[in-house]
């Protein structure tokens, strides 16, 4: 970056990112003393992966980057289809093996994928206004694109990560110029629509639902992790019970507790403070990349960081969520804090592409 990008950069994402991955690696050397630290050893290892990946995404422009999103867009479309012919693992076919240990999940490399595609549609199909997405043919190639990976996941299963992909639609669209009366039809749609979903969905996905309306349904079998979670969260207090010595943590009652349940462990052994500072600063990444949305110096500049401003809303309300039992459990997982490689580089070239649109962005300039 030169000295006229690097002045406009808005460079609180960058430190949010550096202070989540900073607690999320001290949680996981407490929680992976009981295996020798391997988790925690693997995330220092991603960590460094995904750095070149971040730096790429942040020094290249965005707009010669989004020239390839319709081919990534194929490659993607052509992994998740691949991936469904694999062997399930916790009863999804959502990664493909690598190792015995490690494994690559391409609906979290799709997330950026979709993000660029999308703002890359929307921006041709606006191209003689942005009143053009009303138009019944434009706004149905645009979800009719959407809709193949979010019906290629929902085929895993993996009903969060479909959620996670439709909450970056919705926010995408919302800032599109899109007319009120097909917001207000979607929500009609919606509200006639759950009861057939809700009938219609797998048997552990009713189960889950069943159990957070009612954890006492069954504490031994559904509702036993929540009812972990809460009871480790609850135990912290404030300051929390100290590193390595969490009792549902070191005694193996929170289960995963390297990816869904880090907030747990958090909560447990280092208290209210660490999660409200955890909670604080993903309010923060959010809220700024919104700003980097509304400041960025074109239509797909404010695309692509309201899409990732999407991805990192939806990742955090469902997480903190439902360890705290106020959502569903889903299996979504922290970004930067909870284990996984495929994640954290995906997360990492979001970070970079905020960098990249904020560099390139004219200071007090807000688009209407």
């Amino acid at each position: 970056m030169g000295k006229k990008l690097l002045k406009n950069v808005e460079w609180s994402v960058l430190i949010v990112c550096i202070i989540l991955c900073v607690i999320g690696a001290i949680a996981l050397f407490s929680a992976t003393q009981s295996t020798d630290y391997e988790e925690f050893q693997k995330q220092l290892i991603f960590i460094g992966v995904s750095v070149p990946f971040l730096i790429l995404a942040s020094v290249i422009d965005y707009n010669v980057i989004i020239r390839f999103s319709t081919l990534a867009y194929v490659i993607i479309i052509g992994l998740l289809i691949g991936v469904l012919f694999t062997e399930p693992i916790s009863g999804a076919s959502s990664w493909f093996k690598i190792t015995e240990t490690i494994s690559f999940q391409p609906s979290e490399i799709g997330k950026v994928v979709i993000i660029l595609f999308l703002s890359f549609i929307l921006n041709k199909l606006q191209i003689r206004g942005r009143k053009e997405i009303n138009k019944i043919w434009k706004l149905f190639i645009f979800l009719f694109l959407a809709a193949i990976p979010v019906f290629l996941i929902i085929k895993e299963p993996d009903l969060g990560t479909t959620l996670v992909y439709i909450t970056v639609i919705i926010f995408m669209l919302f800032v599109s110029g899109i007319d009120k009366k097909y917001i207000i039809a979607t929500l009609i749609l919606i509200a006639i629509m759950t009861p057939i979903i809700y009938h219609n969905l797998p048997d552990h996905a009713v189960k889950r639902i069943e159990v957070f309306f009612n954890p006492d349904l069954d504490p031994r079998g559904a509702g036993y992790n929540i009812k972990q979670s809460k009871l480790a969260i609850g135990a912290g207090q404030v300051f929390g019970m100290g590193l390595l010595k969490g009792n549902q943590t070191q005694l193996g009652f929170l289960h995963p507790k390297t990816t869904d349940f880090i907030f747990s462990v958090i909560g447990e052994e280092l208290g209210f403070v660490a999660t409200g500072t955890i909670t604080i600063l993903y309010i923060i990444l959010v809220t700024k990349a919104i700003y980097i949305a509304k400041t960025a110096k074109d239509n797909i500049g404010s695309y692509i960081a309201i899409g990732i401003a999407g991805v990192f809303f939806f990742h955090m309300a469902e997480n903190i969520g439902m360890t705290i039992g106020l959502l569903p459990i889903t299996g979504i997982p922290l970004p930067f804090v909870s284990y996984g490689g495929s994640s954290l580089v995906s997360n990492f070239i979001c970070i970079g592409l905020l960098l990249n649109i904020s560099s390139r962005r004219q200071k007090a300039i807000f688009v209407e």
